[in-house]
């Protein structure tokens, strides 16, 4: 099929740097966002200056207020929007779709409703189109400093795969792929949560053995639920898994690392969030997956200690000083015998 028109639903940061490497591919692509005067500055000066200041783009990237037609005959569609905001975005745009589209999301989040991650809302509405995914260690700012980074394009759909790689890779970002669409896709909502739990550990100056072992620890907690849930956990070995973990565990540039590490310092969530200016997914998403987890009986310490930081008050050094006791005691998951463990 081949890519010669696409679409970038939002006007986030990443939205933004997806948007312009299309163009820079010689891609027509659009941009859709609510506010009407980044749209104008993006399409008159070429900035984005509210998601990403100093950064020159694309003169050929033209941007729009107008859902119908920014969507209208797009070969591919980018969901960039925060997850909130993914059902009833989408949901305004069906009607000029044809099946023929595809749609890829990029958005790391969690619908809690029936637990639904955003390909599950997307083929919900749209049962019938190419759906893919886009995640990895993925921090828009350094992308649009054309720092070198790497994605993962998850679709059953092989020639969308081939696509995505194809109208996205260039010098400084590559695309690898996947057939595990739900794996990759929950491996980047989850490590949002883990990212908080880190910037715990830095704001209270913890060491670096310390820090390792909340990363390695999330993502065996991360495992272990993505083959509760039917994902390979095999797949949370690669980018879109420990790959997004670390990156959002270790950079203040994180949104949630940030949360995570205001809270540390003594702020309430609400100040953190306030402070911060931009959607922080692991918040919620830490709400669902307690949750979730609770109620199917999955061993995560992590995820519980950080909901009684964030929601309930309790003292940040107890989320990894809880790792020190229970009853455990595998390093990897999978790895020993039940009757071993």
């Amino acid at each position: 099929m081949g890519i010669r028109t696409a679409t970038v639903i939002g006007g986030g940061s990443f939205g933004t740097v997806i948007a312009n490497i299309l163009a820079d591919n010689n891609i027509q692509a659009i941009q859709w966002l609510r506010n009407p005067d980044i749209a104008d500055a993006i399409n008159q000066q070429h900035l984005n200056p509210q998601y990403l200041p100093g950064i020159a783009l694309n003169p050929a990237l033209r941007a729009t207020n107008d859902l119908e037609e920014a969507v209208t005959d797009a070969d591919v569609i980018f969901v960039s929007v925060p997850s909130k905001s993914v059902r009833e975005v989408v949901t305004a745009f069906a009607p000029f779709i044809t099946e023929r589209q595809a749609l890829v999301s990029t958005t790391k989040g969690i619908e809690p409703d029936g637990f639904h991650l955003m390909s599950e809302v997307i083929r919900e509405i749209f049962p019938n189109n190419p759906i893919g995914v886009l995640s990895g260690p993925n921090l828009a700012k350094e992308i649009a400093k054309k720092e070198l980074a790497a994605t993962v394009i998850a679709s059953e759909n092989s020639e969308l795969r081939r696509d995505v790689q194809e109208s996205l890779s260039c010098a400084y970002f590559r695309v690898y792929a996947s057939n595990d669409l739900y794996g990759v896709e929950l491996g980047g909502a989850l490590k949002n949560i883990y990212a908080i739990v880190s910037g715990f550990v830095a704001a209270l100056g913890m060491g670096e053995n310390t820090k390792s072992m909340i990363i390695t620890r999330s993502l065996a907690e991360m495992s272990r639920f993505a083959v509760a849930m039917g994902a390979n956990p095999l797949t949370f070995l690669g980018l879109s898994g420990v790959g997004d973990l670390v990156v959002t565990c270790m950079s203040p540039l994180s949104r949630n690392f940030r949360v995570g590490y205001a809270i540390g310092a003594g702020k309430t969530l609400d100040e953190a969030v306030n402070e911060l200016g931009e959607v922080a997914e692991g918040v919620n998403t830490l709400r669902y997956v307690r949750a979730k987890a609770a109620e199917s009986g999955i061993y995560m310490p992590l995820v519980m200690g950080a909901y009684e930081v964030l929601f309930r008050g309790a003292d940040p050094r107890a989320v990894a000083q809880g790792l020190m006791k229970g009853e455990h005691a595998s390093d990897v998951d999978f790895a020993l015998p039940k009757h071993e463990i």
